[in-house]
């Protein structure tokens, strides 16, 4: 089996000129960065348009693209905008960080313009790309342009008629939003047109591109207003039960997350029809797709709503392997990573080992004192070869502020594994990074923080948390030779490099 080595950072962290990372020409020269050091692969976080706390987890659409990635620089090239106007734009002033208020604020009203000055209905590719995407762009962009007109607030806040999807407002407002549906349509098509582009030139250069998706659909979304007969809604639309985690060691009261839950009987009755065109649609979009939160697949957590903490939930059982297989007979095989992290029980292993997926293994749970089992499994020299290794993921700390925050005995666990007792603290992200390196797994991801030794600063996300999250991002500068060497070189030296 070939071993292959990937590096994991967000389309919004790449180093940009205008708030926010996008698929400008920074992200063609982080492919050229990423296949000079030898990489196969580029994983990146959910691309869906963002909703209140800006996760790519809680988006309004399944199916749609984020327009804040849609490259500015290339509309200034089009014509439908100008470098003053985008130069004059207000969008933060720290090239580390990403100001999301100024965002919602500032960039719409340009993407207004660029509508506005392109002729779009005229563009043939533009008819084409409404037609192919019409199964999910119509409910979308009409979603998006009433939620504008009744002031951002949820779906299941509107007027009666609308709410309910009655067919004479769904007519009225067809009509009356006509501009403002067509301006979602068009930013779609300039997001799809220009991933479409970005996905083609990493291909062509060796690096085959990781998508993320998650489980569930967000309450506020597009998916469930169109289609409440897939979630456990009652005759109001309200959720019955919603999604979370149970308690563990890392929170007491667990998670409550707010996602509606499936209604996997009739998800079954329909032979899993919006899966399979779920996962169709991004097996165009990625070479590989990684789900998250797999177990819930085996089981899931159902908390009844308005619970105050997801104290109050229980496990219900999931539609197993009988979804992959349906996936499988209408679509054929398919790369996929199953995120199998959390509490994993026999059952859910069963249910990975059967898909054939890879899952994953992460570095800094292998070293927890509290934990006398499980453990075990994220140690390297019990990685099996179907599996991705990770020193951590977008969720945990960086590997170097893991290590400064972890205890005093985990810390002498992790020197007693890597037989080091003299690496000073700062520079052992290089041993944990090489520990993963030469282990059995067939591919390696590694955070770009994490080669770089950065701390918790630098951090993608703290879950549970809001407003400090998903923020951070590279200046153009910390892309350096010298550290692409280093990632080039370490790749050679562990049989990991991309030959292509």
């Amino acid at each position: 089996m070939e071993r292959t080595a990937g590096i994991l950072l967000p389309v919004t962290s790449l180093p940009s000129k205008y708030g926010i990372g996008c698929f400008s020409k920074s992200a063609y020269d982080f492919v050229d960065w990423l296949k000079a050091a030898g990489q196969s692969y580029w994983q990146i976080l959910p691309l869906g348009p963002t909703s209140y706390g800006d996760s790519p987890y809680q988006s309004f659409s399944t199916f749609a693209g984020n327009p804040y990635f849609i490259s500015l620089e290339a509309l200034i090239e089009e014509g439908v905008l100008t470098e003053k106007e985008c130069d004059g734009t207000d969008f933060g002033s720290r090239p580390n960080d990403i100001h999301y208020e100024k965002l919602y604020k500032n960039r719409y009203p340009l993407l207004r313009k660029a509508y506005e000055r392109s002729k779009i209905s005229e563009n043939p590719d533009y008819l084409r790309f409404i037609e192919e995407n019409n199964w999910w762009l119509s409910d979308y962009a009409l979603f998006m342009a009433v939620k504008d007109r009744f002031e951002g607030v949820p779906w299941n806040q509107w007027a009666e008629d609308i709410r309910l999807r009655w067919g004479n407002a769904m007519d009225y407002y067809r009509e009356e939003l006509y501009f403002e549906i067509e301006f979602q349509q068009y930013m779609q098509f300039k997001f799809y047109e220009q991933w479409n582009a970005l996905k083609a030139y990493a291909n062509e250069n060796g690096i085959r591109l990781i998508g993320d998706i998650p489980i569930y659909v967000a309450m506020d979304s597009a998916d469930t207003w169109a289609h409440p007969e897939l979630f456990q809604l009652d005759e109001t639309l309200t959720p019955s039960a919603v999604a979370g985690c149970p308690p563990d060691g890392f929170s007491a009261d667990g998670q409550l997350w707010g996602n509606p839950l499936y209604r996997w009987d009739y998800h079954r009755n329909t032979g899993y029809e919006w899966w399979i065109s779920r996962l169709s649609y991004c097996f165009r979009l990625y070479d590989v797709v990684r789900i998250d939160h797999f177990r819930g697949f085996d089981e899931y957590y159902s908390i009844p709503y308005g619970a105050e903490s997801a104290k109050e939930g229980h496990w219900e059982k999931g539609p197993g392997i009988d979804l992959f297989r349906h996936v499988e007979q209408s679509l054929g095989w398919h790369e996929v990573i199953a995120e199998d992290l959390g509490y994993v029980t026999d059952s859910v292993r069963q249910l990975v080992f059967e898909s054939g997926f890879p899952g994953m293994k992460v570095l800094e749970f292998a070293f927890d004192s509290r934990d006398t089992g499980s453990a075990n499994d994220y140690l390297p020299h019990n990685y099996i070869e179907n599996c991705v290794a990770y020193t951590g993921t977008h969720d945990n700390e960086t590997i170097t502020g893991w290590f400064q925050s972890i205890t005093k005995k985990e810390r002498q666990m992790a020197r007693d594994y890597l037989c080091d007792q003299t690496t000073p603290d700062r520079l052992l992200h290089q041993s944990f990074i090489s520990l993963i390196m030469r282990s059995s797994a067939k591919s390696c991801i590694i955070p770009i923080q994490d080669y770089m030794g950065y701390d918790n600063t630098c951090r993608i996300n703290k879950p549970s948390t809001v407003g400090i999250n998903w923020r951070w991002r590279l200046t153009e500068d910390e892309l350096s030779e010298e550290l692409k060497e280093k990632i080039h070189a370490m790749a050679m030296r562990y049989g990991r490099k991309n030959w292509n």
